[in-house]
């Protein structure tokens, strides 16, 4: 048990360490070359001509921390769909989440003339926060008397694949300006995150995680089985709200503020079970946050490296190690 337990500590430290790594390399990074001695004189002594501090601070730092914080927030919120699911497929959007805010967006962006005029005033971000919370909504309405959760990941497919289906005949009809504007938003970014946003998305992102916090010990007794998490005195019903307003809150908010950003909850958390070799909600939450904060810096140095959005480098991230974990014999799946 020591083993195990000195093997958890060691990776959680270097995990640790390559974040703070890779997040100072990500400020370090940009279109603008900038002496690396002179980026610490502007964050750690405030020096620096005014465009250099709005750079580092307000533009490179801001978005390096945004990184941060949507790998964190996505692959909790995919390992809570995964246990939730009992599948390892599932993801943070398997729920419409993603599909939900797309919606919103293309309402807002595309489908101005179907709205009222109080509607139109809201913004593309509280567009894509309403859309996902509005087909959780639902989700969880029609939820209330099925009790088997696999109709209720169908239903959430086949929402999804409803919300798509009227997001593409508003892209049909719109003008060009419009459907330019809608596409820019689905690659997704983590660089247009402002000091203002923040102070609605800290608030969201931290109520996510203390009900992540709330659902570590049902999640470990869902992992035996429903009946047996029941015969435990689980209330089921009460855990999956409180997971799906979780996945919302996380998945729902990174998306409206940053855009659909794929495979991250999909894919960190087989990571981490491969790296932990363990099953373990209360360890496994730990080493997704530092492993999806790792890799979304990953891809956000790729994707400024080589002017690619950062869909575009986290599937091509993504994409080979699912394909890896899904082929290899004996693979913890869940």
């Amino acid at each position: 048990m020591s083993r195990i337990k000195h093997r958890i500590c060691f990776l959680t430290i270097a995990l640790s360490l390559l974040m703070v790594l890779l997040f100072i390399a990500d400020i370090a990074t940009g279109t603008t070359q900038m002496d690396f001695h002179r980026i610490m004189q502007v964050l750690l002594l405030g020096e620096g001509t005014p465009l250099e501090r709005s750079v580092i601070v307000d533009i490179r730092l801001m978005r390096a921390f945004m990184a941060v914080l949507a790998g964190a927030a996505l692959s909790i919120s995919g390992l809570q769909m995964q246990t939730l699911f009992q599948n390892p497929l599932a993801g943070p959007y398997v729920l419409g989440i993603s599909s939900g805010a797309s919606l919103g967006v293309a309402l807002f962006l595309m489908g101005a003339p179907l709205l009222p005029n109080v509607l139109r005033e809201i913004g593309m971000v509280t567009a894509a926060w309403i859309g996902s919370a509005a087909v959780l909504a639902l989700i969880v309405c029609i939820s209330r008397n099925i009790k088997d959760i696999m109709v209720i990941l169908i239903i959430g497919i086949m929402l999804s694949s409803a919300t798509g289906a009227f997001v593409e005949v508003l892209q049909y009809f719109s003008n060009e300006t419009d459907l330019k504007s809608f596409v820019i938003w689905s690659m997704a970014t983590v660089g247009e995150v402002t000091s203002n946003d923040m102070t609605i998305i800290l608030p969201a992102l931290v109520l996510g995680f203390i009900l992540n916090l709330l659902c570590l010990k049902p999640m470990n007794m869902m992992l035996l089985g429903t009946n047996y998490a029941v015969s435990m005195g689980l209330n089921i019903k009460l855990t999956r709200n409180m997971l799906f307003l979780s996945t919302t809150l996380l998945a729902g908010t990174i998306t409206a503020f940053c855009g659909p950003i794929g495979f991250v909850g999909l894919a960190v958390p087989h990571i981490a079970r491969l790296l932990s070799r363990h099953s373990d909600r209360k360890v496994l939450c730990t080493i997704c946050i530092l492993t999806g904060a790792c890799l979304l810096l990953c891809c956000d140095i790729l994707s400024k490296c080589l002017t690619l959005p950062i869909n575009t480098a986290t599937s091509l991230m993504g994409i080979p190690v699912i394909i890896y974990i899904v082929t290899r014999k004996n693979a913890p799946m869940l």
